[in-house]
């Protein structure tokens, strides 16, 4: 019965993760597949688009890999929130030191994009402590 209480308690981080890693693959082909178009779209350097695809391909491929673990790490865990966390703040840290300077459909897509990665930490965040409790 523990072992099934377990399997319950780590749904939620499961979830989040292979929700995150699917979201993440969508994204990064998308901007390496039409950095240019959106480039003209939403006034971002197609070196930014480029970079921020390849960068979403290599997290889809860790963040799915750490979802495959039975159980998951916390440390592992702990590290995709983290890193989530981390793409939040760097997503708002190049629009306030002008690093980037995107036009309102540009912003608009670099805050959405945040904002669902900000959701997907506080998902993991949960998922983490219910598999913590149910331990």
């Amino acid at each position: 019965m523990a072992i099934t209480f377990q399997s319950q308690a780590s749904t939620l981080l499961r979830r989040a993760l292979v929700l995150d890693a699917g979201v993440s693959g969508a994204a990064g082909l998308l901007q390496l597949a039409a950095t240019a178009p959106l480039s003209r779209l939403l006034a971002i350097d197609p070196g930014w688009l480029r970079g921020g695809g390849a960068v979403l391909l290599a997290w889809m491929l860790f963040v799915g890999w750490v979802a495959t673990r039975k159980p998951i790490a916390p440390s592992l865990a702990w590290t995709v929130i983290g890193v989530n966390l981390a793409w939040v703040a760097g997503s708002v840290l190049v629009l306030v030191e002008g690093a980037i300077a995107p036009n309102a459909l540009g912003l608009t897509f670099v805050l959405a994009q945040a904002a669902v990665v900000a959701v997907f930490a506080e998902l993991q965040f949960f998922g983490l402590r219910r598999q913590l409790k149910a331990a």
